[in-house]
């Protein structure tokens, strides 16, 4: 090569749309490689849906709490010789989530293998066996699905038939209740240890068996919580890409993608500003990429197939609040299980409809970081799965109706005296997420984790029919979660070549 070619390749240059992590990890992947790097976001800050907001000393995290692979982080870092550890502190959490059931009974999850055991005994005896077997066919999804396929690329049917025996051996056809209902026999335990596709966008009656990995991937790499929260990760990689040179525009929407005789050559953002560039990678929500971002006519058949027979993740009610005083009796992180378990999320999933009756995922990061509020204060938000805008609820009246009912069910459980102590208080609907992230149906993780929407099936890292448009993130393989995003990077890293 001629040193005149090496300049000219070397100069390459790569847009990303989407600041979220799975945009941040490509933008870091490629520069590595080489390529000159553009980072855009409609956001205000980095992060995507992780973003930080603060109100009157209150802080919340809007994104993800639970960092259960933490090499994936380290692996950013590594890239360019640095170590996480120098700029960001992870802690272990015990439990990993406190469990309470509609009775009043309680399950802690996680710490040692001992501890997830003895309170396993407590309350079902007959099931301890049953839980290490689980773990054991947990562990050999992971190692297959995990290990050697979250972050090979799905774009060739090929790839997809080689894998199916193994699939089948690992009985991927079955959904995560019917893998936990295989082992467990006591109804609290099945649902303590099926609610992980919750995490990802999925219902446990429908979501292939392929994320019961997740117990496993917990145990290897624990559950981890960053001092500072979510965004002292994001503030860590963006010091990160600007000590690297990765160029950063927020409040900056793109339109449309630009593609010349089916090829991607830059972006159009919705000012009609025109930026071209060598290759782009879409972190925005794949379905809003194909639905919106991409005309129908430039789009491969076998995509606009997918796009419309997708089947989307649920929404989410998200209730933001500080008290002015401590609750701490009540663990990091807690989940709340109603009187109605399948029914609910066949409400929530299939009708679309909702109800009076609700689970909820409680936060409270000041049992481990205390900077999160005000002292003698806790900070909080409540996650309440609810039907996608496709269930066509009219926010602007359930929204405060929902808040209520939160409250008051908080007040009579984990949290009495709520309503004389709560403070700055706010929430987000699955309209905020359609609105301030572009979210396809509101859908809080794009489309739903079904098998017929996995791997080959799902939104391939690799534009079908488009040359040099690669995605990243929830909708593309091998599906959402921090884990997920951070490997769908991975994908996008193999996919294309460094540049000599």
């Amino acid at each position: 090569m001629t040193a005149t070619n090496h300049t000219a390749r070397a100069a390459q240059h790569a847009i990303v749309i989407g600041a979220g992590y799975g945009g941040i990890a490509s933008a870091l992947r490629l520069r590595a490689k080489g390529y000159e790097v553009t980072l855009l976001d409609r956001c205000a800050a980095l992060g995507g849906r992780a973003q930080v907001f603060r109100r009157n000393g209150y802080t919340h995290d809007a994104g993800p709490t639970v960092i259960t692979a933490p090499f994936l982080f380290e692996e950013l870092f590594a890239l360019f010789g640095e170590q996480l550890a120098d700029h960001l502190t992870l802690v272990p959490l015990t439990p990993w989530y406190r469990f309470r059931f509609a009775d009043g009974d309680t399950f802690d999850y996680g710490g040692t293998l001992e501890q997830t055991l003895a309170e396993i005994r407590r309350i079902a005896p007959r099931d301890e066996a049953g839980y290490l077997a689980l773990l054991a066919h947990s562990k050999r999804i992971y190692d297959v699905a995990f290990t050697e396929l979250s972050a090979l690329p799905f774009d060739r049917f090929l790839t997809m038939v080689r894998q199916i025996p193994r699939l089948i051996g690992l009985r991927s056809y079955q959904t995560v209740w019917g893998l936990v209902s295989t082992y467990l026999s006591h109804p609290k335990l099945r649902q303590a240890f099926s609610i992980q596709p919750l995490l990802v966008g999925g219902n446990p009656f429908d979501t292939t068996s392929i994320y019961g990995l997740i117990h496993f991937l917990e145990r290897a790499h624990g559950v981890h919580f960053a001092m500072g929260g979510t965004g002292a990760i994001t503030q860590a990689l963006g010091a990160l890409m600007t000590r690297h040179g990765i160029k950063i525009r927020l409040q900056t929407t793109v339109a449309s993608i630009r593609i010349e005789q089916q090829v991607a050559t830059g972006v159009r953002l919705d000012d009609g500003t025109e930026l071209a560039a060598d290759l782009v990678v879409s972190n925005a929500d794949a379905a809003h990429l194909y639905g919106v971002m991409v005309k129908p006519a430039e789009q491969a058949k076998a995509t606009r197939l997918k796009l419309k027979a997708a089947h989307y993740s649920m929404g989410l009610f998200v209730l933001y609040f500080g008290t002015t005083r401590t609750y701490p009796d009540v663990a990091h992180h807690t989940i709340t299980m109603g009187e109605r378990y399948e029914a609910l999320l066949k409400d929530i999933f299939d009708r679309k409809i909702l109800t009076d009756d609700f689970s909820l995922y409680l936060h409270r990061p000041t049992a481990t970081d205390p900077s999160f509020a005000p002292p003698g204060c806790d900070s909080f938000y409540v996650l309440c799965p609810v039907p996608n805008l496709q269930g066509n609820v009219n926010w602007d009246i359930e929204g405060p109706r929902l808040r209520e009912r939160i409250i008051a069910n908080l007040e009579a459980t984990l949290l009495p005296g709520l309503s004389n102590c709560m403070t700055a208080d706010f929430y987000m609907t699955p309209a905020d997420f359609r609105h301030d992230y572009l979210s396809t149906h509101g859908a809080g993780f794009s489309i739903a984790p079904l098998f017929r929407q996995s791997a080959w099936f799902r939104f391939h890292n690799r534009a079908e029919g488009i040359a040099r448009l690669y995605l990243t993130g929830a909708g593309t393989h091998p599906g959402a979660g921090l884990p997920g995003v951070l490997c769908s990077a991975k994908v996008v890293d193999a996919l294309i070549p460094a540049l000599q």
